[in-house]
Order: structure tokens, then sequence, then C-alpha cells
């Protein structure tokens, strides 16, 4: 995904942010070390294609969350990245607390934002429940919207859960099922979303069911 990470941090620098990409593998904390490593090393060769600082920010636990030189090194860089990893512990580790405020601080003012499987769950009202018996409040910047990530893996793994996640979702939910290798990019006009990938993104819910292909754009 290199092309969209590098269009992120094209667009971070374009409003004059840090050239800086910032990893945040809170999703991964609970894992092992050698997990960590992994999550850290697939960041630091990416800056490398990309041609741009690597700051890997170790906020494993709601505590790191209060480090102020944690915080520090977050603010303004022109990409920030989410980890994959568990997302309630995401949500739980990052909700009301110091770095959440940095992030959503640097967001609105011009840093790009994305995130990897559980780091693109939280960005929504609530997390989906696909594993877990139900769903829970994910970090808000996204009204209304809930995603499922690796849709085709889990429709195939398990397609009774995501029938069941789609019927018990609010009929108010813009529920999105994405693709592996397939990312839903925000363009500058605020309710415009543009399809990246090699696969394709699928509104289950909310509005009209269609299934998106790469270039062709949503209005959430």
């Amino acid at each position: 995904m290199a092309g969209l990470e590098g269009e992120l941090l094209q667009a971070g620098l374009s409003r004059g942010k840090r050239n800086v990409f910032v990893q945040i593998p809170t999703a991964a904390g609970q894992e092992s070390e050698e997990s960590l490593a992994r999550w850290r090393k697939l960041g630091e060769e990416q800056a490398v294609r990309l041609g741009t600082e690597s700051v890997y920010i170790p906020l494993h636990t709601r505590e790191d969350a209060f480090r102020p030189d944690l915080v520090e090194a977050i603010n303004d860089a022109a990409l920030i990245y989410f980890s994959g990893g568990d997302p309630h512990h995401l949500a739980l580790s990052l909700h009301n607390t110091p770095a959440w405020k940095a992030i959503e601080k640097s967001w609105l003012t011009g840093s790009s934002l994305g995130g990897c499987s559980a780091g693109a769950m939280v960005f929504g009202e609530e997390i989906i429940s696909i594993r877990k018996s139900r769903a829970m409040a994910g970090l808000k910047l996204l009204p209304r919207v809930q995603v499922i990530p690796h849709y085709d893996k889990f429709l195939g793994w398990l397609p009774d859960r995501i029938a069941a996640a789609v019927l018990s979702a609010k009929a108010e939910t813009i529920l999105l099922g994405i693709d592996e290798k397939t990312a839903l990019v925000r363009d500058n006009d605020e309710s415009g979303w543009r399809v990246w990938g090699e696969k394709k993104v699928h509104v289950l819910k909310g509005l009209p069911v269609k299934s998106y292909s790469a270039g062709e754009s949503i209005r959430l």
C-alpha cells in the first residue's frame, strides 16, 4: 500500500505538516514483543520507500496515552498510522486521553490519518461486533459509520457472523465492508470518499447497498 501511504503523506505535507510518518501500535499493544517488532519494522521499511522519517510511538496501554513525551512526538506529523490488532484495546486505550486529543487535533489541522484493520475499525461511531458479543464505542471521527475490515476474507470464514452483524447494526448506521488490499480515502470534500486498491468496498447498510471498485466515490 505504499502508493496510498505516499499519497496520504504528500497530502499532509501540502498542508504544512512535518515530514514524519508516525506509527501508533496500540491495537497490537497486548501482543508479543516479536509482533510489536514486526509492526515497527514494517513501518520503518515503508518510511524508507516513502522518503520520510519513521517515528514509532510505543503507546501500548492507556497509561502510555498520558505520557507527555509520546504525545509531543505525535503532534503535526504528516501521516499518523494505526497498526492492526485488537480494536477494542485500541479504543479503550485512547478514548479521552491526551494522546487521542493530539491525534484528533493534528488530523483536524491537516495531518493524514490512516489505519490497518483494527486501526480502521475504531474511526467510526461503534466497533462492529464480529468476534465479540456486542458492539462497543469507537473514537467517533466518522459519525454513523461502522467498518468491517478484511470483508472478503471474513465473509468466507464467518458468513453467519457477518449476516448477524448486518442485521444487528442500527438502522441509521452506515455499515461498510472493506476487502483486503483495499482502502477508503477521504477526498478534500468532507463527505466524499474514494476507493483505493485491488478489490472493493461494499455498502451493506445505511445507504443503497452497492459494491464500489478502485477510483469510484462514495458519499457518507
